[in-house]
């Protein structure tokens, strides 16, 4: 481990590095980030080169996944069984957006400053909403979103499954060449063995 990452930890290439993600709303109704509750900032401070942020090391990579919403199943999810408020009701008529007709399902943009600069550097980068990512990498990254929501207990777990994890990863393992994904796979059969012991215990003490 020590080898393999020593590079990303001890040369920093860029510093005060921030992502702004803005979706399209033709494609996107809805939208949550999973993770990173700790490492968030407003939209104005993504400009702002006064604020600080994190630092990339040489070959370091991050990986942020979104829960995205159809916009069509928006208004279900909105209206499902909810009462109306009280003190607020929808704009009549609506404040006025103009879409603009786009085949992007997203437009995503780093800033980020050289290591002894201090003025920050934009890249600007366009998605198209047709899948341009590999199904492997984001299977087995999304196997590890749903184990951290289940350490968690996250309220947005859904119904998800230890069972769910394992499988996810082992299905999407793919290339593992320094024995990572097999190692995270090792320790989710774990987690999951403990989960199936704990509700044992629970049901024998209930009885």
């Amino acid at each position: 481990m020590l080898v393999a990452e020593a590079g990303s930890t001890l040369v920093t290439v860029a510093k005060d590095v921030k992502i702004q993600v803005e979706f399209n709303p033709a494609l996107v109704g809805a939208y949550r980030l999973v993770g990173y509750e700790n490492r968030r900032l407003k939209a104005r401070d993504f400009n702002d080169d006064t604020k600080d942020a994190g630092e990339m090391g040489a070959g370091h990579t991050v990986t942020a996944l979104y829960e995205i919403v159809p916009p069509g199943a928006v208004a279900e999810i909105n209206n499902g069984g909810v009462d109306p408020l009280k003190y607020q009701r929808p704009a009549n008529p609506a404040p006025a957006m103009v879409a603009v007709p786009s085949d992007e399902m997203m437009t995503v943009k780093v800033r980020y400053k050289h290591p002894d600069g201090d003025t920050s550097t934009l890249v600007s980068v366009p998605v198209l909403g047709r899948h341009t990512t590999s199904a492997r990498h984001l299977g087995f990254a999304a196997s590890v979103a749903q184990f951290g929501m289940l350490l968690r207990d996250s309220p947005f777990k859904g119904d998800a499954t230890w069972t769910d994890v394992v499988r996810l990863a082992k299905s999407h393992r793919g290339e593992d060449r320094d024995g990572y994904r097999a190692e995270f796979i090792r320790l989710a059969e774990l987690a999951a063995s403990l989960a199936r012991q704990r509700t044992t215990t629970s049901d024998l003490s209930r009885r």
